[in-house]
């Protein structure tokens, strides 16, 4: 058994699961419609493709080594997980109406879709944290193309099982949860924690 594989595994594993944008925007998806919530998290596993894709290619070193770039990549992505943090408080802020069935939800799969991919893809602090870690897995005096390669599947596949049973979970407790009151508060927690994660993001670009 490859002790390596075993161990980078369960950091993926973690990775993944560590609760952030992502697993509030599949949240709020799937509050929607299991479909666009499951839709949603096959958009962050896209996501993650892109960045595993840019680590494997090296093109993340180049991001880390030119701070202009990443900072305007930092800027791109915190107003975008902004914005969808002021949706779902706008969202919030409607009690006449479930906050899952809010009309300006994204309904429709490509928007569920793109939410996903979007709010992953846009993360600059990804790829760099790709391009840190996958190395230390690599065993020495390996080939390490195709090893990254590997472990770059690893965290894809985790997403692709991760988030889509996370979308599932939040619909299987749907009823309860597209309850008035209960919907309106998800929604004001999922708009405040990417509202924080927003504004982190700008702050850290402005400061650097």
């Amino acid at each position: 058994m490859d002790a390596q594989l075993v161990a980078f595994t369960g950091v993926a594993a973690g990775m993944v699961a560590m609760p952030g944008a992502d697993f509030a925007v599949v949240v709020r998806n799937a509050l929607a419609s299991r479909r666009a919530g499951v839709t949603c998290a096959i958009g962050v596993a896209g996501g993650l493709l892109v960045h595993t894709a840019l680590a494997v290619a090296g093109v993340a070193a180049v991001l880390a080594a030119v701070p202009t770039l990443f900072r305007a990549l930092q800027i791109v992505g915190g107003g975008y997980v902004l914005y969808l943090g002021y949706r779902a408080l706008r969202s919030a802020a409607r009690p006449q109406r479930s906050a899952g069935a809010q009309g300006d939800e994204p309904q429709e799969s490509g928007g569920s879709l793109r939410q996903g991919f979007l709010t992953n893809a846009l993360n600059p602090k990804a790829p760099i944290t790709f391009l840190s870690v996958l190395p230390q897995f690599v065993p020495a005096g390996s080939p390490a193309m195709p090893r990254t390669l590997l472990l770059a599947s690893i965290i894809v596949a985790l997403a692709l099982v991760w988030f889509p049973v996370v979308a599932l979970l939040v619909d299987r407790l749907g009823r309860r949860l597209r309850r008035p009151r209960t919907a309106r508060a998800i929604e004001g927690v999922t708009g405040g924690a990417l509202s924080v994660l927003g504004l982190v993001l700008l702050i850290e670009a402005a400061l650097a």
